[in-house]
């Protein structure tokens, strides 16, 4: 019929990575971590923290944010996808340990290849050490003055390692327009899909 008009092939061919939901886990805790890094780099860093100001507004912009920082990833629990790729997040198979092992050019990976699944698992580690020092250092009055020293010692530079983690994770995948594509729109193209993931979906 003249007035149908059908899906555009490279559209249909497409493969779906993942969901609206988990699209969304993503940036907003994308979108709390960059704040987090940015006043804190405000807090510490000589140059920035004269040339923004504002210091107790920086640093009330900065505990906001880190406390809200689990939030997208509880609200995600709702999603159904979101708790499958918990799941496969959270199983490191043989397949996961030869992809440490092994090349590039050999490595065999199902959804989340071996380093994806270190690093969420890393990062969810540090958000929770990262939440509970700041709480102790937040609520100065409620713990002895070494239990805030020790927290203030393990906040600043676990902040420096997740700085230096998310800039490798940002660089990884600025050099990866599919994968950003993937997290962007949702699908994939499916070769890629078979290069960079050839155990998924099968």
């Amino acid at each position: 019929m003249a007035g149908t008009t059908s899906p555009r092939p490279e559209v249909a061919a497409r493969v779906r990575r993942f969901s609206p939901a988990e699209r969304w886990v993503h940036r907003v805790t994308a979108l709390l971590m960059g704040v987090c890094v940015a006043t804190a780099a405000c807090l510490y860093v000589p140059q920035l923290a004269e040339l923004v100001g504002r210091r107790a507004l920086v640093v009330t912009v900065h505990e906001w944010s880190g406390l809200l920082l689990p939030a997208p990833f509880l609200a995600g629990l709702a999603s159904r996808a979101f708790r499958g790729d918990l799941r496969l997040l959270n199983r490191f198979g043989p397949h996961d340990r030869a992809w440490l092992r092994r090349g590039a050019a050999h490595r065999k990976a199902g959804k989340f290849n071996a380093g994806q699944k270190l690093y969420a698992g890393w990062l969810a580690g540090a958000v929770l050490v990262m939440l509970g020092t700041g709480l102790l250092m937040w609520f100065t009055h409620l713990t002895p003055l070494a239990w805030r020293t020790g927290s203030t010692f393990v906040h600043d530079w676990l902040a420096l390692t997740l700085g230096v983690v998310i800039a490798g994770h940002v660089g990884m995948a600025w050099a990866d327009p599919e994968a950003r594509r993937g997290m962007r729109t949702g699908s994939v193209d499916p070769e890629w899909a078979e290069r960079e993931h050839p155990l998924w979906r099968k």
